[in-house]
């Protein structure tokens, strides 16, 4: 291994790990400060790279340094099956005006916390927010998410600083039906955790509470599930 990677990457303060080629390819696509990548096989990753994201080649052929697999495991605890890592700078925003905001109440799962934050960056979402203990840039989040952080804000909250400016519903199978509410562009909308729900914190905070459909019998859907629904249901027409 290069001898200035292990001393780089220690200095690397105040940074997230980017754990695998598509984190750091979405991370850089939509810029973030990376001070250091590497990669087991530099090579094989730019070769990765001009088949799936050709548009980042040119800054990864700057990044990357070649470690070789036992000096990659020696950085990285779990190395990334494409055999790169990298560390960035994280990025706190406020959600972006105008489009819906996720809002995850004390979320236990991390791997559901990243499958919600690459939903809402896919599906145009202002942003997510957490309450509660959990590190939303957590290294296991942005796993999940594929380093899609950078595409959207991602930001932990107290119940009481949610954006006080928007429309809160609170999901809830008590709730209106979801396809009956004329709900806003900008509304924010609240996910309990995985077991208890909403908080009575979040639900004394929601103007309303709507629900999914689904049938009798069915206790509750996936977290990210519910998002992906949501999200989807209150997305803007296509153009054109």
């Amino acid at each position: 291994m290069n001898e200035d990677v292990p001393a780089r990457w220690a200095a690397a303060r105040d940074t997230v790990l980017l754990d695998g080629f598509h984190a750091l390819k979405h991370a850089l696509r939509f810029g973030a400060e990376v001070p250091v990548a590497v990669a087991a096989d530099r090579g094989a990753a730019l070769r990765l790279a001009a088949e799936l994201a050709p548009d980042v080649v040119g800054r990864l052929d700057a990044l990357l340094v070649e470690v070789g697999e036992d000096g990659l495991a020696r950085l990285v605890r779990r190395p990334h099956p494409t055999g790169v890592a990298a560390l960035a700078r994280p990025v706190e925003r406020e959600p972006a005006p105008g489009a819906p905001v996720v809002v995850l109440d004390s979320p236990r799962h991390l791997g559901n916390i990243g499958a919600v934050v690459r939903l809402a960056a896919g599906l145009g979402a202002g942003g997510v927010i957490t309450t509660g203990t959990v590190d939303p840039w957590h290294p296991n989040v942005l796993r999940a998410a594929a380093g899609l952080h950078y595409a959207t804000a991602v930001v932990r909250r107290d119940v009481a600083a949610l954006p006080a400016d928007r429309p809160l519903y609170g999901l809830d199978p008590a709730g209106a039906d979801i396809r009956t509410v004329d709900l806003p562009a900008d509304a924010v909308y609240a996910f309990g955790s995985e077991r208890a729900g909403l908080s009575a914190a979040v639900r004394g905070r929601a103007d309303a509470l709507v629900s999914l459909p689904m049938r009798a019998g069915v206790s509750s859907y996936n977290l990210a599930t519910s998002v992906a629904m949501v999200l989807f249901h209150v997305r803007p027409p296509a153009a054109g």
